[in-house]
């Protein structure tokens, strides 16, 4: 749908209201949101003191309050509600927001289930609001690169896409993210899985089978570190998804092979390092060196010399907040429905059910 633009101040910017200030608060949503024309970060929630004074030093306008009982509070001055905090608060704040009468950002997984997102969909349907999920990685270098490959015909049919979010990180780091509790929404179906089922479901359709195998490896570790989802869309395309905490050598970021040719690239996206370190969009923002650019080719390995360097189209994390700017104040498209993030979670849902009983699950 698109957005209702809300009541604020004429000819200012829309004030936001950001709930969590951990990692997605504070790496990806505030730094986003605050370079983003026609935003400004206006209160952050969070109620640890620490997390409050480091708010505050990056952003010496921002307000900070410990709960979202306070921000609510003040409903009436705020413009838009993003939510980064932790999986189990996402779909109860978001109600919460749009109740109150607020366009609403939730961070990836909207909710733990397809029907909780589609009750929420249907919540900002009926009061006339944005309700928008953050699936940064639409804009990650490599897919938007193999997004143009294809739309150019440079691998002709496609027929196998493989997409690894790999990482080695042998001893688990603990907290709601490897939580075993179904409660917590953790593990890394629910996590790194929403990125790469998003991507898939973007490039090539609804799917009709899943597989899926599903393992908790490391020594103290609750909820799955490695996991292996096979899909079969309905265009005819078979993707297979790797999300683990546990490789000690790391795979190729997408390797897909085409009828004319293939496109393997290496390396993770660049703009979450940079915003890790500080670094903030503009000039050059997103532009990966040329050694790092995948190849397109065909009859030979990559690792050979096989095919032609594929310049990577520089990643665009900005463009996120920026449709949702558009979407608010022009009525322009929500740049990421939640009817959408509800199809990858029936995805989700059946990886669970067939690693969980071993079978391939028909949706």
């Amino acid at each position: 749908m698109t957005g209702t633009p809300p009541a604020h101040a004429p000819g200012g910017p829309l004030r936001v209201g950001l709930v969590g200030y951990g990692l997605a608060g504070s790496v990806f949503h505030a730094p986003l949101i605050a370079a983003t024309e026609g935003l400004t970060l206006d209160t952050v929630v969070t109620s640890n003191p620490e997390r409050q004074r480091q708010a505050r030093a990056e952003f010496p306008d921002v307000r900070t309050v410990a709960s979202p009982d306070e921000l609510f509070e003040r409903a009436a001055e705020l413009d838009l509600v993003v939510i980064a905090s932790p999986n189990k608060t996402h779909v109860p704040l978001a109600k919460r927001a749009l109740e109150a009468g607020l366009p609403v950002v939730v961070d990836k997984p909207v909710a733990g289930t397809a029907a909780e997102a589609r009750e929420l969909a249907a919540l900002a349907e009926e009061r006339g609001l944005l309700l928008s999920v953050f699936q940064n990685r639409r804009w990650d270098n490599d897919f938007l690169t193999l997004r143009r490959l294809i739309a150019e015909d440079a691998l002709g049919d496609v027929w196998r896409f493989e997409s690894r979010f790999e990482r080695w990180r042998p001893k688990p780091k603990g907290g709601w993210r490897e939580s075993g509790d179904p409660a917590e929404i953790g593990g890394l179906l629910y996590d790194l899985g929403s990125h790469v089922v998003d991507q898939a479901l973007v490039l090539f359709g609804p799917v009709t089978q899943v597989y899926a195998e599903s393992v908790v490896r490391r020594a103290g570790a609750e909820a799955d570190d490695d996991t292996f989802i096979a899909l079969t869309h309905a265009s005819g395309v078979r993707s297979h998804l790797y999300v683990s905490s546990t490789a000690a050598q790391l795979g190729p970021r997408f390797r897909v092979l085409g009828s004319k040719a293939g496109y393997v690239k290496h390396g993770l996206d660049p703009q979450e390092a940079a915003l890790r370190e500080g670094a903030r969009p503009g000039p050059g923002w997103g532009e990966e060196d040329e050694a790092l650019w995948g190849r397109l080719g065909s009859g030979e390995s990559p690792v050979t010399g096989g095919g032609d360097a594929a310049p990577t189209v520089p990643g665009d994390y900005p463009a996120y907040y920026a449709g949702v700017a558009k979407a608010l104040l022009e009525g322009g498209p929500n740049p990421v429905d939640a009817r959408e993030a509800a199809d990858a979670l029936d995805v989700l849902e059946a990886a669970r059910r067939s690693a969980r009983d071993g079978v391939v699950v028909a949706l």
